[in-house]
C-alpha cells in the first residue's frame, strides 16, 4: 500500500491511455498539460517503472500496458459500487445465487410479496447451476436442488415438488386424453436431457407399475424452461416438477396428467456460509422464504 498513489494521480495516467498527447488528456481532466505529465512522471518514479514512451505521440510501454486493465477496471468497479450505493437508499443487498429456471417459474413471481414484507431488502439474483462453495464472495445466500450434502454451508430444508405429466389442452384435443399411465407409451413425450436430478419417465413408468421399454421420445431438450415451453406448443406430453408449472396449471394453459403422487427424490435447500444465517437482513429473508416454502408445500401434497 506505500506504492499506492493519489486516485487524482491514477485517473490521469487511465485518461493519458486514451489520447494520443498529454495535451489532449489534459483537456478531459481539464487541467494544464504540465499537471498531467507531472502526475505521470511522479507516478514512472513511485512505481520505478516507464510508462509512456514519450514523443510526438504516446504510446505505452509493456509495463504501462500491464496496468491499464487493473487501473480501468479499479474505476469501473468503484463507480459501480458508488451508484449502487445510492439506489440502495438504506436498504440492504441479499444477493441470492439459484437456478435460471427457479428463478423464472417459482422465485420471481414471489418477489413482490417480499417486497410488501420487508422493504429494506433489495435482491439481486444470480443463476448457475454449478455447485457453490462462496470462496469468490459473488453470493451471500443460495438456493439449490440437490439431497442436502453441502458439507461446511449452512443449510436448510425448503420444499420437496411433486412429478406428474403435463400436456396442452390443444394437445388433448388432437390425441385425445389418456386414461391410464400406459396409455403414455404412445404418446410423444418430451425428454429433459442432462443431470441425474431431472425428472426421468423411467422412474415415473416404474413408480405407477408400467412395463417400458423404448419409450415414443418427441424432442430431449437441455434445459427444462424449453421442455415446458414446448409442452404449451402442443409438441408432446412433459414430465414436469409442480414448482415450474405453477402459472401454467393455474391459467389452464397445461393440463395435469394423473393424480399420482410421486415426490421428487431430491429437493430445494437455502444455503449459505456459516454464520451469514444469523445476520438479521438474512434471518429475514430466511423466514419469508421458509414461509413460501411451507405455502408451497402444502399445495404439492
Amino acid at each position: 500500500m506505500r506504492n499506492l498513489p493519489p486516485s487524482s494521480t491514477l485517473r490521469a495516467f487511465e485518461v493519458a491511455t486514451r489520447h494520443a498527447t498529454f495535451t489532449a488528456a489534459a483537456e478531459e481532466l481539464h487541467i494544464t498539460q504540465s499537471a498531467v505529465s507531472h502526475q505521470l512522471k511522479n507516478l514512472e518514479d513511485l512505481w520505478g517503472l516507464q510508462l509512456f514512451q514519450r514523443g510526438k505521440s504516446l504510446s505505452l510501454t509493456p509495463a504501462g500496458a500491464a496496468l491499464v486493465p487493473i487501473v480501468r477496471e479499479f474505476f469501473s468497479n468503484l463507480e459501480t459500487t458508488l451508484t449502487d450505493l445510492r439506489e440502495q437508499k438504506g436498504r440492504v443487498r441479499v444477493k441470492v445465487s439459484t437456478t435460471y429456471s427457479f428463478a423464472l417459474k417459482w422465485l420471481l413471481p414471489r418477489l413482490p410479496n417480499l417486497s410488501l414484507q420487508h422493504p429494506e431488502i433489495l435482491v439481486t439474483l444470480e443463476t448457475s447451476d454449478k455447485s457453490i462453495n462462496f470462496s469468490n464472495a459473488e453470493s451471500d445466500v443460495a438456493i439449490r436442488f440437490g439431497h442436502g450434502n453441502y458439507p461446511g454451508l449452512h443449510a436448510e430444508f425448503m420444499f420437496r415438488e411433486h412429478i406428474f405429466p403435463v400436456a396442452s389442452p390443444a394437445l388433448l384435443n388432437r390425441l385425445g386424453t389418456p386414461e391410464i399411465p400406459a396409455d403414455l407409451l404412445s404418446y410423444p413425450l418430451l425428454t429433459r436431457d442432462g443431470a441425474d436430478l431431472v425428472p426421468k419417465w423411467a422412474l415415473w413408468f416404474q413408480h405407477v407399475g408400467v412395463a417400458t421399454s423404448a419409450l415414443k421420445e418427441s424432442v430431449r431438450f437441455a434445459d427444462t424452461n424449453m421442455t415446458i415451453e414446448a409442452a404449451l406448443l402442443g409438441q408432446g406430453i412433459a414430465l414436469a416438477r409442480s414448482g415450474h408449472v405453477e402459472t401454467e396449471l393455474g391459467d389452464g394453459s397445461l393440463i395435469r396428467l394423473f393424480d399420482v403422487a410421486f415426490p421428487s427424490p431430491v429437493a430445494y435447500y437455502f444455503v449459505c456460509p456459516k454464520g451469514t444465517e444469523s445476520q438479521p437482513h438474512i434471518i429475514s429473508f430466511r423466514h419469508w422464504l421458509q414461509t413460501e416454502s411451507n405455502n408451497a408445500q402444502q399445495d404439492y401434497r
